[in-house]
């Protein structure tokens, strides 16, 4: 399959180089002129259970080399900054043609919407993956894919050809998907994940090794994911979690204690965080259906003012 990882970071590059193994055509666009050099030139490192492999990419910094490369590719995974999503996907374009679908496996809440006002609904579809990367240096990951599930479908929910395909392709190379009848349900599955460690981590400053050790830290995890669960229940969106301790441990599985969270990530480069789209999404949501969350609100107000630290 033709694929453009659409933000090839930490976890683009994590499921776009397990895809390379397995044969796909992928390319990975970063805006990091650096980080994409030193894919080409070493290939991208990826680190797993303490073992580097270098695996040989196709990394760019432009769309434009792409289309003249391979024209029109059949899937863009998005994987940009939730903030980037329309300046992104207007300057890929170029390479969406009549067979492409857009996917987008980013945090939080919203992305779709955006996607389909650029490509147009019937390209769009939605996804959440519980995978993970952390980046090490320019061209050198820690890979956080192996039994780590992902969830695809299409928006109205109905069980499509492409949507399977997809999924195929996904499952042949290593990364376990399944097609979601649910999907709204399943990204508000992945949302608690996200509210229950990403702040908190952002916050502290800890990976999820020291955070895990801090009995506090999880009481304030927990009562965040028990505000969104009460806010997908008032919304009547279906979740498959029905504890708000599922989402603290699901966060943790499989993954090496040196990990950090993207929130965390974000910060310590020195970058506004998502969220906005995150916790952000939780308390919007709730505001529209009267359900309060001041757990998330609070969240949100600290990692806004660690953003303000940083250079205007």
């Amino acid at each position: 399959m033709k694929i453009c990882v659409l933000g090839a970071g930490a976890l683009g590059c994590a499921i776009g180089g397990v895809l390379t193994e397995a044969g796909n055509e992928v390319w990975l666009l970063n805006r990091g002129q650096v980080h994409v050099d030193a894919m080409n030139k070493c290939g991208l490192v990826m680190r797993e259970n303490g073992i580097d492999r270098a695996v040989r990419v196709r990394a760019t910094t432009d769309c434009q080399e792409i289309a003249r490369s391979t024209g029109p590719v059949e899937l863009i995974i998005v994987l940009v900054k939730s903030f980037h999503t329309r300046a992104a996907i207007e300057a890929a374009l170029s390479i969406v043609g009549k067979g492409t679908s857009v996917m987008s496996l980013q945090n939080g809440l919203g992305h779709e919407d955006t996607l389909a006002e650029v490509v147009g609904p019937q390209k769009v579809l939605a996804g959440k993956t519980y995978a993970g990367g952390v980046m090490l240096a320019p061209g050198h990951i820690i890979v956080g894919t192996r039994d780590k599930q992902t969830h695809i479908g299409e928006l109205d929910g109905s069980i499509t050809d492409r949507v399977r395909r997809i999924a195929d392709t996904f499952n042949q190379a290593g990364l376990a998907t399944a097609v979601s009848p649910n999907i709204t349900g399943t990204m508000w599955d992945k949302l608690l994940i996200n509210v229950a460690t990403g702040a908190m981590s952002g916050i502290t400053g800890l990976n999820y090794g020291q955070l895990y050790q801090v009995p506090e830290i999880e009481a304030c995890a927990l009562a965040a994911v028990a505000e969104a669960m009460a806010v997908a229940k008032a919304s009547s969106i279906a979740l498959s979690i029905s504890d708000p301790r599922q989402p603290w441990v699901m966060a943790a599985a499989g993954l090496p204690p040196e990990f950090k969270a993207s929130m965390l990530q974000s910060l310590q480069k020195g970058s506004v965080t998502e969220i906005d789209y995150i916790n952000g999404a939780v308390v919007r949501q709730g505001a529209k259906v009267g359900v309060p969350t001041p757990v998330n609100q609070t969240l949100i107000a600290c990692i806004k003012g660690i953003e303000r630290r940083f250079p205007a």
